[in-house]
């Protein structure tokens, strides 16, 4: 349990938030055996290293390019990771985990501090994802990037007791 002294605004809440779901999310990449993140077990469409590779640029959609802002990831991410995409359809290396793990290290740090306007920024339009959710502020959409994450957290831990053994 995190336990935090004093009172904290809710901003800074989402932020530490955000670093804590991050921290569970690079404690599994780092738990992964390296020989099993492109297995794609019976049942599944994607692999673990898509899962991974789909955090980090979902995460970086919903916070930066829902704003107009330009993405800090190469654009091999989108190629390999963008909603729609597969293993079953790579051509080419994708990008490598240590790239991956390297990316979601860095995206809290970059996201904080380039999100010191507030959370509470209104988006250049309302957004509304597939699931037909839809978004007015840079806040909502970074929340909603934390249940995204959670929920490949849980299909990558699936795929990985199947991969494993």
């Amino acid at each position: 349990m995190i336990r935090w002294k004093g009172r904290i605004g809710m901003e800074e809440l989402i932020f530490r938030h955000m670093e804590t779901v991050r921290g569970l999310t690079l404690r599994a990449s780092d738990a992964v055996p390296e020989g099993t993140v492109d297995r794609v077990p019976a049942g599944f469409s994607n692999s673990i290293r898509w899962n991974f590779g789909h955090i980090a640029f979902v995460q970086e959609r919903l916070v930066y390019e829902v704003m107009g802002e330009d993405s800090g990831l190469p654009d091999t991410f989108r190629e390999y990771f963008a909603a729609g995409t597969s293993p079953a359809g790579w051509t080419g290396a994708p990008p490598s985990m240590q790239e991956i793990r390297a990316a979601l290290a860095a995206q809290p740090g970059r996201i904080r501090e380039s999100r010191k306007k507030g959370t509470d920024e209104p988006l250049l339009r309302p957004f509304t994802n597939k699931m037909g959710v839809t978004f007015r502020t840079s806040g909502e959409t970074l929340l909603f990037s934390l249940y995204h994450e959670g929920l490949h957290l849980e299909t990558i831990k699936r795929i990985a007791r199947l991969a494993v053994g």
